[in-house]
C-alpha cells in the first residue's frame, strides 16, 4: 500500500520548483542581456560600416540593398524617419522620398495607357531615365518607396501575377480569374477568348465576363484588325511590346 507523502514532502517539493523556476528566469534574463548587448555592439558596428561606406550605399543599388538586409537583421529601419542619425550619414530617407514621389508621377502619367497597373522592371527602366549614374535605382529601391507609399493610404502596392511584379496604383480588386488571364497574356502580351476557354478550360461566358471585367478597369486594349477576325485582348502592364499590330 502507497504512503501518501506528507507536508514536509509536499513543501519541499513545492521549494524545489520555485528554485527551478527561479533558476530557469535567471538563464532567460542572462540570455536576453547578452542579446541586448550583441545588438548593442552589432548597431554599433553598422554606424561605423555606414559612415566608412556612405558613398557606396548611396550610388550602388546592389551595396544598398545588402546595408538594408544588415540592418533588418539588427532592428534598424534608416528609412523610419527623414531625421535622427541615418538621415542626417545616409541621405537615404530623402532618397526613397524623392523615389516615391517619381513613382507616383510615372504612375499617373502612364495610367491612361496601362489603367494603373505597370511592370515592376518597367517602372525602373522609366526612374534610370530620369535619374544619372550616379543614382542607379534598383528593383529593391522601387519596393522599398512604394512601401513607404503604403503607409500613406495611397492605394499603391505590388502584386505578383506568374514570375511578374506589378505595381498597381489604383483601387482595382483583381480577383483569381484575373491574375489567370494576365498570367496567360505574359506570353504573347495579349490573349483571346478562345485561347482562354481553352488554356483554362474555362466556358465562354466566365472568360467574356473577366476579360470585360479588365476592358472597362483600363488595364486591357481591344485589337480586332486581324485576318482571323478573332479578337485579340492586349494588356501593356505585361507586354514587352504594348503596341497591338494589326496583321497585313
Amino acid at each position: 500500500m502507497r504512503r501518501r507523502p506528507g507536508i514536509g514532502g509536499l513543501q519541499t517539493a513545492a521549494a524545489a520548483r520555485d528554485q527551478y523556476r527561479l533558476v530557469g528566469e535567471n538563464v532567460a534574463k542572462i540570455r536576453t542581456d547578452m542579446m541586448k548587448e550583441q545588438l548593442a555592439t552589432f548597431r554599433t558596428q553598422l554606424e561605423e560600416f555606414a559612415r566608412k561606406h556612405k558613398n557606396d550605399i548611396r550610388k550602388n543599388p546592389a551595396f544598398r540593398s545588402q546595408f538594408h538586409e544588415m540592418c533588418a537583421k539588427v532592428g534598424v529601419d534608416p528609412l523610419a524617419s527623414n531625421k535622427g542619425f541615418w538621415a542626417e550619414l545616409l541621405g537615404i530617407g530623402d532618397f526613397y522620398y524623392e523615389l516615391g514621389v517619381q513613382i507616383v508621377e510615372i504612375c499617373l502619367a502612364t495610367r491612361p495607357h496601362n489603367g494603373g497597373l505597370i511592370n515592376l522592371q518597367e517602372l525602373c527602366i522609366l526612374l534610370r531615365q530620369r535619374k544619372s549614374d550616379r543614382e542607379a535605382v534598383s528593383e529593391d529601391d522601387c519596393l522599398r518607396a512604394i512601401s513607404k507609399l503604403k503607409v500613406l493610404g495611397s492605394g499603391f502596392e505590388v502584386i505578383s501575377v506568374g514570375k511578374k511584379k506589378l505595381v498597381r496604383s489604383v483601387p482595382t480588386e483583381l480577383n483569381k480569374d484575373h491574375n489567370e488571364i494576365l498570367e496567360l497574356a505574359q506570353a504573347q502580351g495579349f490573349v483571346t477568348v478562345e485561347e482562354v476557354e481553352r488554356r483554362l478550360s474555362w466556358t465562354s461566358g466566365r472568360a467574356i465576363d473577366a476579360l470585360d471585367t479588365l476592358l472597362d478597369e483600363g488595364l486591357a486594349m481591344i485589337d480586332d484588325g486581324h485576318r482571323d477576325r478573332k479578337r485579340r485582348y492586349w494588356f501593356p502592364c505585361v507586354s514587352s511590346n504594348s503596341t497591338p499590330v494589326a496583321d497585313t
